[in-house]
């Protein structure tokens, strides 16, 4: 498939077509339809809070109260690492006071720009630009939340059980958080109190703040960590989906986060499995408000095949619509 930057489409190999102009939307959308303008604020952030976890894995929390006031599970703040650095780098969210004012993110240092964050003294300027991005939405009438992060996709899981936990007014939500990560985890695992039915009895590795908040929690890796599941955190989640019945079944939505791979393993999971799932996309960044199209990435509508910006029209898409079954 080919995309004309001028806005016309050119037939892909499957006869599809799609159409982007070079601010990454379609033609001729009104601005009053762009709902990302208006929404995202640039801030004087301070660094409050640095702590560092084995594999060069950071938690970070910022005094950045615009971007706190309107954060939600599944945005992302664009954030500067460093004053000689002019590019920004996206990261996730993984929680937010709107009343204490700050932000919490998780990263882990992959290059020279989270290489200089990292090295960022408590109380250094950061100018965080954001909440970027369409997030996760939870329906009450599917409580059986299940959330699975992989690797530096936790955050926006950790995030959205809080919001969860927030909202219990709504519904009975039930949230499951499966975590899974190759290196060790970016905190102190614990032998979870939460029975968790259809999990493997030796499966008892948990996240202490969800355990905390009375949140079920279970880890996957293949690093042989003790209380974690052997295999694909998209295993573990098909495991415990085996387990339920077709009523049980029917009031669960799956979240995840991840890498792509990851990403792609989990729709399959939820089409077997006949649950709705929503995906939140990894995607190198540029600009991060819709203005280079960059991140584009091809997404079915109900109209058809189109290309969609990873920033401001996701991250969070269907995942039917972006891991399409193929015949």
């Amino acid at each position: 498939m080919k995309v004309d930057v001028d806005g016309v489409a050119t037939p892909g190999a499957a006869g599809t077509s799609c159409t982007i102009d070079t601010l990454g939307r379609g033609r001729g959308k009104p601005v009053a339809e762009r709902t990302h303008r208006g929404s995202i604020h640039v801030e004087d952030g301070v660094l409050l809070e640095q702590q560092e976890f084995p594999g060069r894995q950071y938690v970070i929390r910022l005094h950045a109260p615009k971007c706190a006031a309107a954060a939600q599970p599944g945005s992302f703040a664009h954030l500067t690492c460093d004053p000689e650095r002019p590019m920004r780098r996206p990261l996730s969210l993984m929680r937010a006071d709107a009343r204490a004012g700050w932000i919490e993110i998780l990263y882990k240092v992959v290059g020279p720009g989270l290489d200089a964050l990292s090295k960022q003294p408590i109380g250094a300027p950061i100018s965080v630009l954001g909440p970027i991005g369409n997030g996760f939405v939870a329906h009450p009438e599917r409580p059986r939340t299940l959330l699975v992060g992989g690797g530096v996709g936790i955050p926006p899981m950790v995030f959205l059980a809080e919001s969860l936990r927030a909202r219990r007014a709504e519904a009975e939500w039930r949230p499951l958080v499966l975590m899974g990560s190759e290196i060790e985890f970016p905190f102190r695992a614990r032998p979870s109190q939460i029975l968790v039915a259809g999990m493997p009895p030796e499966v008892i590795g948990c996240m202490p703040l969800l355990d905390d908040w009375g949140i079920a929690s279970r880890l996957a890796s293949f690093g042989g960590f003790p209380g974690c599941f052997p295999g694909f955190v998209t295993d573990l989640a098909a495991r415990w989906l085996e387990s339920l019945d077709a009523s049980a079944l029917a009031e669960v939505e799956l979240f995840a986060c991840g890498p792509t791979p990851m990403l792609q393993a989990t729709a399959g999971v939820a089409r077997r499995f006949g649950v709705p799932c929503q995906v939140s996309l990894e995607e190198f960044m540029a600009c991060a408000v819709g203005g280079c199209a960059g991140c584009a990435v091809p997404v079915v509508t109900p109209t058809g095949l189109a290309m969609k910006r990873v920033c401001v029209d996701g991250p969070v898409f269907d995942a039917h619509s972006v891991f399409v079954q193929r015949s």
